[in-house]
């Protein structure tokens, strides 16, 4: 597959993380570095940056040296204490003076399991260091943190995930219109897998990648159908304001969730509205969002929601 054959080898080959590539560059350039902790949102590079930094210090002896677990499947106390321990205690292979732990998704350890892996990183850490990432550096606990240099990872750029995605067609000969280029990039959040996902979902179906395709495969609705139903709650009423989102929950297979985090992405882009009724929009929004996760009726919340809007819009 493309992206396995193109994954960066060294950290310098990283992507849209220029200031943290040219920290973690100095680190591979030497025999040592620190406990590492990558944090950021999913699709940014954490991993393969970990990956990259280690075949940077160890080269050819990387797979002897390397650990990597995936803390979410094995993130109760007795992993720790068994798996990791047991790899950390070892000596290194191949000239080596240390190993390494990775650690993906360091953020689902439980409380226990964070406590005794801290004990392990302060017991071992001559012959070993470790490399947590997580998305959420608030869930690993402060005596782990301080004991890190924590790396932060930030969303792609547009021009960045344009320039993966349009390489990534050319080399599997995917026609992919421009207008589409940039749905792509709009569904993606700055998450380069999800984008890679989104085209390839799109050209399984056909090798024509148009906008329309894209939007209809990720579950995502155009911003111009969220602007119509805006519209349709100022200037058209509650019922034809609540059948023109049953039309674009049904045509888009949207969750409510969903159909909320779109809507309030959208609302900023709605120049037809004031900057009073975004703010109270958006706190609509916040209260209907709440009670969804919480375990609210879909169709009743998003029935509220409708009948909120047009109130406040027709006011």
């Amino acid at each position: 597959m493309w992206v396995e054959k193109h994954r960066p080898k060294t950290v310098r080959d990283i992507k849209g993380q220029s200031a943290t590539v040219e920290r973690l560059a100095v680190y591979g350039e030497k025999t040592s570095f620190p406990h590492l902790l990558f944090a950021g949102p999913p699709g940014t590079g954490k991993t393969t940056a970990a990956l990259a930094l280690c075949k940077d210090v160890f080269g050819e002896d990387t797979r002897d040296n390397l650990l990597e677990m995936n803390a979410s499947d094995e993130r109760k106390l007795e992993s720790i204490r068994t798996k990791v321990k047991q790899f950390a205690r070892t000596r290194p292979l191949g000239g080596a003076t240390f190993k390494v732990i990775f650690l993906d998704e360091a953020d689902s350890l439980t409380s226990d399991a964070q406590g005794a892996l801290r004990r392990i990183m302060e017991q071992y850490a001559e012959t070993c260091r470790f490399i947590l990432s997580c998305n959420y550096s608030s869930k690993v606990i402060e005596p782990i943190q301080s004991r890190c240099a924590v790396f932060r990872f930030r969303p792609l750029a547009d021009d960045q995930v344009r320039e993966q995605i349009m390489a990534i067609s050319k080399a599997e000969g995917v026609k992919l219109d421009e207008d589409a280029c940039e749905a792509i990039i709009h569904v993606s959040l700055g998450d380069l897998r999800r984008a890679i996902t989104a085209l390839q979902v799109s050209a399984s179906l056909d090798i024509h990648v148009t906008r329309s395709l894209i939007y209809e495969t990720t579950a995502t609705a155009p911003p111009e159908e969220l602007h119509g139903f805006l519209l349709a709650c100022r200037e058209d009423g509650f019922h034809p304001a609540r059948r023109r989102l049953r039309s674009i929950l049904d045509q888009f297979g949207l969750a409510g969730t969903d159909m909320v985090n779109q809507l309030h992405r959208a609302l900023y882009d709605a120049e037809f509205l004031t900057e009073t009724q975004k703010l109270e929009l958006t706190e609509v929004m916040a209260q209907i969002d709440f009670r969804l996760v919480e375990g609210g009726g879909e169709a009743l919340q998003l029935d509220a929601l409708t009948a909120t809007i047009c109130a406040n819009l027709s006011s």
